[in-house]
């Protein structure tokens, strides 16, 4: 009987790309599955049809050979009545490959790797620390529980004096297989879980496990200009690996708390301070901390306003990366209005008002100047509100 077509066999067009045909493929293997079809002869054959041409079609190189000359460019490869696929190629490998390409894990093709070492899992740790202690940076003892290697066993958790045995469900391999109908089926083994070992004396001081819950003290460097959400790998750190596998890693998630009086964008520090009335009027100079723990006096000019800003350079924060460049401080003034004034300050206030003109008041002035104007309205149009 003449072959179909491989184009007919999937129910695509001729010019199909490769996702049209792997969802062509999806639907009729799954159609013809022998599980779904037990003892079903043609259902078989229409799943090996299905999946020959396919295994042509997914290849960009056998697709073009095939537009080509048809089902003659595979004739010499497989000889007459022989397997399209090419000589020594088993067609049940290839599609089990196309089942693990098309549907995941689960098949042959996705789990002949053999149980062995496994690499252990990474652990976290959030460590907080103060806006100095960022600044500065700091050596930290950290204290973090994890599971590492069983010592009297060595990690492969059998007792002292004897070893682990390969399984002999799945010849050490980790993984069985089950025929169904034409199709293999390959799953993790039941009795050693993949490990592709068993042990029959277990440790008793882990159960078999290789692995005992420990908790063991770090030393971490936090380096100076850290910021928040940066994190720090430890490698090595993290959970024992089983069955003599590595170490995962461990990382140290750092959270820089509030400040009270800085506030942070960067490596620029940012504060708020208060200047009385007079020295805002005349100019003079303020003391401010900074983030070092030391002290710096800014210069205010004559007049300054709420809201002016002043830089100090060099004073916001070191660059976790170059730690000779360092942020500025940003001083932000806002002035006091003087409180509980004594009746001679008040008198000293109120000769001071009586005594002042517009130009002492040069924002107020102008601001009344445009309520004037708003009530007056610019073409004499707006009246002032009753």
């Amino acid at each position: 009987m003449s072959k179909r077509d491989f184009y007919d066999v999937l129910g695509v067009e001729r010019g199909a790309d490769e996702k049209a045909l792997k969802a062509a493929y999806r639907k009729l293997a799954l159609k013809y599955h022998p599980d779904h079809n037990p003892g079903n002869k043609d259902a078989e054959d229409k799943f090996k049809e299905v999946g020959e041409a396919y295994s042509i079609l997914s290849d960009s190189q056998k697709r073009a050979a095939y537009d080509r000359f048809g089902h003659g460019a595979f004739e010499n490869s497989g000889g007459p009545g022989g397997s399209p696929f090419g000589q020594g190629v088993n067609p049940e490998d290839i599609f089990q490959d196309l089942f693990s390409q098309v549907f995941g894990g689960g098949f042959a093709a996705s789990g002949r790797k053999r149980g062995g070492p496994q690499r252990g899992a990474d652990l976290r740790y959030d460590l907080e620390i103060t806006l100095a202690e960022a600044y500065f940076g700091k050596d930290e003892s950290i204290h973090v529980p994890q599971a590492v290697a069983c010592k009297p066993c060595d990690g492969n958790g059998a007792a002292p004096g004897s070893k682990p045995e390969n399984c002999e469900t799945c010849a050490g391999h980790g993984r069985v297989r089950a025929q169904q109908g034409f199709f293999t089926m390959e799953r993790t083994c039941h009795i050693c879980q993949g490990r592709g070992t068993v042990i029959r004396k277990p440790c008793k001081t882990c159960g078999g496990a290789g692995q005992v819950k420990e908790e063991r003290q770090i030393a971490v460097k936090i380096p100076a200009g850290v910021e928040s959400g940066m994190r720090i790998r430890l490698t090595g750190e993290g959970e024992a690996g089983t069955g003599g596998g590595p170490k995962g890693d461990l990382y140290i998630f750092v959270e820089v708390v509030e400040h009270d009086i800085f506030e942070r964008d960067g490596q620029n520090l940012y504060c708020r301070a208060p200047v009385p009335m007079a020295t805002a009027a005349l100019g003079g100079d303020i003391e401010i901390p900074t983030i070092d723990g030391g002290r710096a006096r800014v210069s205010v000019p004559e007049g300054a306003q709420t809201g002016r800003k002043l830089r100090l350079r060099g004073k916001g924060m070191p660059s976790v990366r170059q730690g000779s460049q360092q942020g500025d401080l940003y001083v932000e003034m806002f002035v006091e209005t003087p409180q509980n004034l004594t009746a001679r300050q008040k008198d000293l206030l109120r000769q001071f008002t009586e005594c002042s003109g517009a130009d002492c008041h040069p924002e107020s002035e102008g601001f009344l100047g445009r309520i004037k104007r708003f009530w007056g309205g610019a073409d004499g149009d707006e009246k002032r509100p009753s």
